[in-house]
């Protein structure tokens, strides 16, 4: 078939509507994970767990984080791996948990791993006897057995069990309950947590995968960046399109086409899926941004952790802001503007701004 034709406004607005962040509200918390298919687990607390900013920007006033707290505990979420998905996607992962220890990709990193796990064997079963007797248990409360350390550059070097942990959940033998007040993870027998789904067919599974991303992102390249358990790959999932002055090709949800917009203000997490990819974001909202935590503080533009500002269908700047809870203020630090704020503008991210500070229980500071 023939491309769609679309403007970069007309895939904004696709992308947009897409996320839920439109002016239309989800039906409840477990409706906008269905749609959004994950909230990716980011604990950096400048502002708030990535989770809850996403559901937050989403939900609005609706949304508490005890909401996520309960649905976690009663397991109509279940963290995954890094990400929180509703329930019942579980099936289409368990096909894929069963041929871990199978296959490989070309650079031998999955094999290395492997690898890696069947010389600590002993290991790997001391910790299921001990769960099994003691569990849930933190990492830090299993002792280590491993016969070979794990080896990294970054910062799970030696952390032997945690690492073998980590493994463990992505073969479906362990999995994580629940988070300790140091928000370190729980671990349990998988056989305990997850629901007994029917194991979706692995074809089938990655297709059906394949087909919930490119609805919840709306428009996308046929790869892209991905997650853990979520390839960037779609396949001849959805229908092609062009974008004026953009080049390649891309891929449309065609359900979102042709659909009516209606926009607002939003302030985003630095890893809301809008803006995750970070060359389809230059590409279609033409917004410059960088996550700067890891730079010295003199070469930040726009802060630590700063939050994207949505306006309608664009990007059109940057929230510094810190929740200093101490003092029981969201200290914003700097607004950083990207095109001149009109008063409508300026009035809707402002009551976002105070929006916020009620979600953390906090007077909003303003400079």
């Amino acid at each position: 078939m023939d491309p769609h034709q679309l403007s970069r406004e007309q895939a904004r607005q696709i992308a947009v509507r897409a996320q839920w962040l439109h002016r239309d509200a989800p039906p409840d918390l477990l409706g906008l994970v269905r749609q959004l298919t994950l909230l990716q687990v980011d604990l950096t607390p400048a502002v708030a767990p990535s989770a809850d900013l996403v559901a937050w920007s989403r939900l609005r006033s609706s949304y508490s984080p005890t909401d996520l707290e309960s649905a976690l505990e009663n397991q109509t979420l279940l963290e995954l791996r890094g990400l929180i998905r509703p329930a019942e996607d579980l099936a289409l992962y368990r096909a894929e948990m069963a041929d871990w220890d199978k296959g490989g990709d070309a650079g031998g990193w999955q094999a290395a791993q492997r690898d890696w796990v069947a010389v600590n064997e002993g290991c790997r079963r001391d910790i299921l006897h001990r769960l099994r007797s003691d569990g849930p248990l933190p990492a830090r409360n299993i002792p280590d057995t491993c016969e070979v350390p794990w080896r990294s550059t970054g910062w799970t070097n030696n952390r032997n069990v945690l690492r073998l942990l980590e493994f463990m959940e992505a073969r479906g033998e362990v999995a994580v309950v629940g988070r300790e007040a140091s928000r370190d993870r729980l671990w349990d027998l998988a056989e305990r947590v997850f629901p007994d789904d029917t194991v979706v067919p692995a074809a089938e599974a990655l297709r059906i995968r394949a087909q919930r991303r490119l609805r919840s992102l709306g428009i996308a390249r046929a790869s892209g960046p991905g997650w853990p358990v979520e390839p960037g790959l779609l396949g001849e999932i959805g229908e092609p399109a062009v974008i004026e002055g953009v080049r390649g090709g891309w891929l449309v949800d065609p359900a979102a086409l042709d659909q009516p917009f209606s926009g607002r203000a939003a302030l985003l997490s630095p890893i809301d899926r809008l803006v995750y990819d970070r060359k389809r974001m230059v590409e279609i909202f033409e917004f410059d941004y960088q996550l700067e935590m890891y730079k010295p503080a003199a070469k930040r533009r726009w802060g630590y952790w700063a939050l994207p500002i949505l306006y309608g269908d664009r990007l059109v700047g940057k929230l510094d802001a810190t929740a200093d809870r101490p003092a029981r203020v969201l200290r914003v630090n700097a607004i950083h503007r990207d095109v001149r704020f009109g008063k409508a503008m300026n009035t809707a991210i402002h009551e976002e701004i105070e929006s916020l500070a009620t979600l953390l229980d906090l007077k909003p500071q303003l400079p």
